[in-house]
């Protein structure tokens, strides 16, 4: 695993060289680039071989450290904008959002980089159950087919058909901690849009430390040599320069672009899965990750019926 880690330390070195050799001059290549780095997240966590708890926690440690330096050299910091409502609404979403972190670490282990991260792209449709549930909200029968139809293509995707519930408890284990992953995201994204003009890198910032408390007593504080390397890369990386990214992208990108740019995440796991990890992906898990990719793009674009805002 070490000569595999070393091709994705190289692979990430030279995508992050060309991000400052050309800050951000493109929306949909910012936007691209943000989700070809969290793609490789699985490989970091893995070739850390730490639990799930540790890595999350030296994730928001790095991830602080870089987005507060970050937010005092744009000059948002101090945040005098930042109401203690809104710095208590970012905190219960940044409880719920590292939670998701160590549930979907957690899985890993339980599954596969690819299936985890295939199931794990059900959260938006999380979002749109938390809110007819609990915020009674309306959603159009076509809504609901997409959203059928999305999670279908999870049951497809999981790889579950044809296994034993009995031989395979652990990989049903890591499916069930991977939707509990999407569903706890969907929940601090339903939080976070309570939070209204915040700047998104101060809202990751108030996250990232929030988590850094809330799990320093449960992590290993001495960790292996070879660890750190890539702790400080989740941090970096995934957590700072991706997330950097994605808040310059976002709002200069429409809908559809968005919407389709967000499957590169999907798409670089499975290929790092399968190349270094020799984990290909079984033809009934492509059939499931497609599925939910027309129906993610359909129900944001409104196929098939009226489009939902951005």
């Amino acid at each position: 695993m070490s000569q595999g880690g070393a091709s994705v330390t190289s692979v990430e070195h030279a995508m992050t060289q060309a991000t400052f050799r050309n800050p951000l001059h493109s929306p949909a290549a910012a936007l691209a680039l943000a989700m070809a780095i969290i793609g490789t997240v699985g490989a970091f966590v893995v070739e850390a071989g730490v639990d799930a708890v540790t890595v999350v926690f030296w994730r928001c440690v790095f991830g602080s450290l870089f987005l507060g330096a970050w937010c005092l050299l744009r000059g948002v910091l101090p945040d005098r904008t930042l109401s203690r409502r809104d710095l208590a609404v970012a905190t219960l979403a940044g409880v719920c959002i590292v939670m998701s972190w160590v549930a979907f670490f957690a899985s890993f282990g339980m599954t596969t980089i690819a299936t985890t991260t295939i199931v794990y792209h059900i959260q938006p449709f999380f979002v749109v159950l938390i809110g007819i549930v609990f915020l009674k909200e309306r959603a159009a029968l076509v809504q609901m087919v997409w959203i059928v139809g999305a999670f279908l293509g999870v049951v497809l995707a999981s790889g579950a058909a044809g296994r034993s519930s009995t031989v395979d408890a652990r990989w049903f284990m890591g499916i069930a901690l991977t939707l509990v992953a999407a569903l706890l995201y969907a929940v601090s994204t339903v939080l976070a849009k309570q939070l209204g003009r915040q700047r998104p890198e101060v809202t990751a910032l108030c996250q990232t430390l929030a988590g850094a408390v809330l799990l320093a007593p449960f992590a290993a504080w001495s960790l292996p040599p070879s660890a750190w390397g890539w702790l400080a890369g989740i941090g970096v990386l995934h957590t700072g320069i991706a997330y950097v990214l994605m808040y310059a992208a976002y709002p200069r990108l429409e809908t559809p672009a968005i919407a389709m740019l967000t499957f590169i995440y999907p798409l670089v796991a499975i290929l790092i899965d399968w190349s270094i990890y020799d984990h290909p992906l079984l033809p009934l898990q492509g059939l499931g990750l497609c599925l939910i990719a027309v129906c993610t793009v359909g129900f944001k674009l409104g196929w098939l019926g009226r489009p939902r805002p951005a």
